[in-house]
């Protein structure tokens, strides 16, 4: 066991290799097949564990299946409430807990802590698991004590939260782009103008008057988000969203695009093509330049191989794209499932493109003030010069993936 130790290559097990085929060899066994045995046992020592790590390593293994087959809600809370870890980020386990019949619900400030939490479901088996603050990006954990600190029983309005919290308009703001105020019976529109009004951190002379009138805002009818942009807004706060996939928008203008769970009807060697979410790109050391993605639709998770050909052919849409059509010859090995590659294109563009296929018009900018520049001895205007971000490097920032080389 010491000699096929290869931490830090101090394994030596090639001083083995005469004693173990000369001996096979003496008891009539063939040089050939003493030297094939030899070699898988020397293969063995770069991957193979001791016996005693093993066992240790089964029982975690055994516990952590057990754990998400009978209770998949305590499951996904405990992984989520350690991140960051593992191989799937916070959107892959959310989505696997909800094909498991979790209930997901959204942060809410009357609600969510600053981990995730499980809550009573009424009429499930399972709870139903709660969104903790701490999956609100740029949200600080001292901001979530103090709202957590006042809240009591429960906030009223946005003034009470305000008071009460004493947190800034800047972290309000942040629970806004969450769409962390369902509870209050107010939408991300609604409750960001609301805290405009609000201004700096409250007074303390103030901050007992929670209850105070300030008097009625005049009525303001706010357009309507479409979904696409809940959910770009979700992922740009979250990371993730409840309301819909991306690729459930974007999947009218595919027609010819499965499902990736069609996958698994469709037979062996057959010719499919797939389109997601880039969510991870493995290049093991030992896989001879092969490239290992995992994309994720509506439905679930497809896995690609790219061979070291393939990859060269479309390395630049292999390395950069966070939404990738793939074509291939499908592989299947008992349960598990490939995508053989052989043609792939960049769709990133199509993320962008979700704002103008399911936005609202964008309001003029009428409330602007341009500064004004000399140009031919006169003061003319200066016009703001726009800064061209390719749609591969914004999806980059809403959709990222976990890389493995």
């Amino acid at each position: 066991r010491r000699a096929m130790a290869t931490f830090r290559r101090m394994g030596t097990i090639n001083s083995f290799h005469e004693k173990f085929v000369q001996g096979m060899i003496s008891r009539n066994y063939d040089p050939d097949f003493a030297e094939r045995c030899f070699r898988q046992i020397e293969g063995f020592g770069d991957y193979g564990f001791p016996e005693s790590h093993a066992a240790s390593f089964a029982l975690l293994v055994y516990a952590s299946s057990w754990m998400k087959c009978h209770r998949p809600d305590v499951f996904a809370c405990a992984l989520l409430n350690s991140q960051p870890m593992g191989f799937y980020a916070p959107a892959q386990i959310v989505r696997d807990a909800r094909e498991h019949d979790v209930e997901v619900r959204g942060p809410d400030v009357n609600h969510s802590h600053w981990d995730y939490t499980l809550e009573p479901a009424i009429g499930q088996d399972h709870y139903a698991l709660r969104i903790g603050l701490r999956q609100i990006k740029g949200f600080a954990r001292e901001d979530a004590d103090w709202l957590v600190a006042a809240r009591a029983n429960g906030y009223g309005d946005l003034h009470s939260l305000w008071t009460r919290a004493g947190i800034s308009s800047s972290v309000l703001e942040k629970l806004a782009n969450a769409d962390a105020y369902r509870s209050l019976d107010m939408s991300r529109r609604e409750i960001l103008w609301d805290i405009k009004a609000l201004g700096a951190n409250p007074l303390p002379l103030f901050a007992a008057a929670s209850e105070r009138d300030y008097g009625e805002e005049p009525a303001v009818t706010l357009p309507r988000m479409t979904l696409g942009e809940e959910v770009i807004e979700d992922y740009s706060a979250l990371r993730l969203s409840l309301k819909a996939h991306p690729m459930k928008l974007l999947r009218p203008a595919m027609p010819a695009i499965i499902l990736n769970t069609d996958l698994k009807t469709i037979a062996p060697e057959t010719r499919a093509t797939v389109c997601g979410l880039v969510i991870a790109r493995q290049r093991p050391g030992t896989a001879k330049g092969v490239i290992f993605a995992t994309l994720e639709d509506e439905t679930g998770v497809a896995n690609i191989i790219i061979w070291a050909k393939t990859y060269e052919r479309y390395r630049r849409v292999v390395l950069t794209s966070r939404l990738l059509l793939v074509r291939g010859r499908i592989q299947r090995e008992g349960l598990v499932i490939h995508l053989l590659a052989d043609h792939l294109e960049d769709k990133s563009a199509f993320l962008e493109a979700l704002g103008d296929k399911h936005f609202e018009p964008a309001l003029a900018r009428a409330d602007e003030v341009s500064r004004a520049v000399y140009i031919d001895n006169r003061l003319q205007p200066k016009r703001p010069i726009p800064r061209p971000r390719h749609p591969r490097e914004q999806a980059k920032v809403l959709f990222p993936s976990r890389d493995f080389h």
